[in-house]
């Protein structure tokens, strides 16, 4: 019993470690039901419920167990860190339709068609303008610049 319990603390806290990296980082929504607030406590009112989970999120600043994020949207607020998780995720950007291709080559087959909006977790960009991105039992490569929850030039392994 005792070595359970000393193994789940060192997950909590390799996990809590991780989300006190440099900011801003990448992160995403970890629960169904998430609740934005104006500030860093309970206290404060809450101003968005987030209903999606692995919805990507960044964190702009740091606040003892608080995270001051921003949505794809641009909204800003405040969220328990418990709330998120390190998960890459990325939310498919535009208006229309985005290719995922077979390899991350602009000649390679489409594999399909994903909706703006879609939201898919990311394990690979090369910093080469594309990421590996898997959408429920699909997965591919889709230009960087079609999604939200990537910087253009960066590395996720």
């Amino acid at each position: 019993m005792k070595r359970l319990l000393g193994l789940s603390l060192m997950v909590v806290a390799a996990t809590a470690a991780a989300q006190d990296r440099p900011v801003p980082y990448w992160a995403s929504i970890k629960s169904g039901k998430a609740l934005m607030r104006t500030g860093p406590a309970t206290t404060y009112p809450g101003t968005w419920l987030y209903m999606r989970r692995d919805l990507p999120i960044r964190v702009l600043k740091l606040h003892e167990d608080w995270r001051l994020i921003e949505d794809s949207e641009g909204t800003r607020g405040w969220m328990r860190r418990v709330l998120l998780s390190d998960t890459r995720t990325a939310l498919v950007a535009g208006s229309s339709p985005r290719p995922v291709h077979a390899r991350p080559d602009e000649s390679s087959r489409v594999r399909y068609m994903v909706e703006p909006g879609v939201v898919g977790r990311i394990d690979d960009c090369g910093g080469d303008g594309w990421c590996h991105i898997t959408i429920g039992q699909r997965e591919g490569h889709i230009r960087v610049g079609n999604l939200w929850g990537v910087a253009p030039d960066e590395v996720v392994d």
